[in-house]
């Protein structure tokens, strides 16, 4: 694919506004399968790269106009949407107040948007979400990933790159088994939840990514962007079983030891203060760490 000019993007969001003049844009380098740029002060402008992008583009326009009204949290819009070249979609977003949760810590007045959010999503039709389009994940084999990330922590501990926060028995947590399937952000990082100067949910971005699976998946979500402790408070307050809340932090805490691995010791360009910051923020201890602690005494 080739790159667009500034001058083609100005030109193209002008066409796609109904402008009489071209605003301002310049791209924004957050990496992924779109080409993104900043167009003025009120919108987003993201070009697909190929037809699979094109296709999960067109779909999480979609999931978002499904679920605006059900899940209380606010949604960008898309002002403008089409084709940049034959078969390569773009679409035009409204752009949504506040920061990166990255940059400024949830509130408690925050914690219950993101509660409402995950309840809301529990109770949307999951065969309303498949007829969009929306995947089926397979469960994850969690032995397996315990595997891999205790491999993983031991030789980052060997190596004498990895802090004194991943103490292995915060992986003994009752998991159970999925059970329940519902519809899934399934990708939030902190750079995905917006936050105004309260603290309080602003925004909700990138559904492209969504998808029908387990509910840990979020919660997981949830431990890396907020924290594990934040994580349970919100999984408990929308109402999820124990087992899924556990799952959640366990699939968050191997996920960021295996990923810090692959960053120091494979070939993988991911920011290294990032993927520590995550790490510690889903290995923070719980209560749900403590009443473990408790039982094996």
């Amino acid at each position: 694919m080739t790159d667009l000019t500034e001058r083609q993007v100005a030109s193209l969001v002008a066409d796609a506004l109904a402008l009489r003049g071209q605003l301002p844009v310049r791209p924004i380098d957050e990496g992924g399968e779109h080409l993104s740029w900043s167009v003025g002060e009120w919108h987003v402008a993201r070009f697909a790269a190929d037809a699979g992008s094109t296709h999960r583009q067109r779909r999480e326009l979609a999931v978002r106009d499904l679920l605006r009204d059900r899940i209380g949290v606010a949604l960008p819009r898309s002002a403008a949407a089409g084709e940049w070249a034959p078969g390569l979609a773009f679409t035009v977003d409204e752009r949504l107040p506040g920061v990166s949760a990255e940059a400024r810590p949830v509130s408690a007045a925050g914690e219950r948007d993101l509660a409402v959010m995950l309840a809301g999503l529990r109770w949307v039709p999951t065969s309303t979400a498949a007829a969009l389009g929306v995947p089926t994940a397979a469960d994850r084999d969690l032995a397996e990933l315990v595997r891999e990330a205790v491999a993983a922590a031991d030789r980052l501990a060997a190596q004498d790159r990895l802090r004194e926060e991943c103490d292995p028995h915060r992986l003994d947590l009752p998991v159970g088994v999925p059970q329940a399937r519902v519809l899934l952000h399934a990708d939030l990082k902190g750079e995905h939840l917006l936050v105004d100067e309260s603290g309080a949910i602003s925004g909700v971005l990138d559904w492209t990514d969504a998808e029908i699976g387990d509910p840990a998946t979020d919660v997981a979500g949830l431990a890396i962007s907020v924290g594990a402790p934040a994580a349970v408070r919100i999984a408990e307050r929308a109402g999820c079983r124990a087992d899924v809340v556990a799952r959640g932090l366990v699939f968050a805490r191997c996920d960021t030891v295996i990923r810090l691995d692959d960053r120091l010791n494979r070939d993988d360009d991911s920011p290294e203060p990032l993927l520590r910051d995550q790490l510690a923020r889903a290995w923070r201890p719980t209560q749900l760490d403590d009443s473990r602690a408790r039982r094996a005494r």
